[in-house]
């Protein structure tokens, strides 16, 4: 996965909402929808209010859109992916982040062990 696909619209937010299986832990929920015959992924964010301004929340939609980009050659390609931050997230750092962001897309069964993570 070279190019990072991004889901836009509310409707593919919707169907994937419905249609797709949630997975979660306290910082992140993660939704998974399967799809056939899509040569990539496409991945959503969800940043609520809650986190703090649009400066905070640009903030932390940049840091969990680098660590997929981070996760691209050990993720299933052909899904669509909404990932939902949680209050937590707020005050992590971006290692913190990884390793829940790990964390919740092993325990979807999307994420091989395959290969490791650089660290930055």
């Amino acid at each position: 996965m070279k190019t990072l696909k991004r889901l836009k619209k509310n409707q593919d937010f919707q169907v994937v909402f419905k249609e797709g299986k949630s997975f979660a832990n306290r910082q992140f929920v993660v939704y998974v929808l399967k799809h056939n015959g899509k040569p990539y992924s496409r991945l959503g964010l969800s940043v609520s209010k809650k986190m703090g301004n649009a400066v905070m929340r640009n903030h932390i939609k940049r840091y969990i859109k680098a660590i997929f980009r981070e996760f691209a050659d050990r993720l299933e390609v052909e899904n669509d992916y909404i990932i939902i931050s949680r209050k937590p997230v707020s005050t992590m750092s971006h290692d913190e982040m990884q390793k829940s962001l790990e964390h919740v897309l092993k325990k979807a069964r999307v994420l091989s062990n395959s290969g490791k993570v650089s660290q930055v």
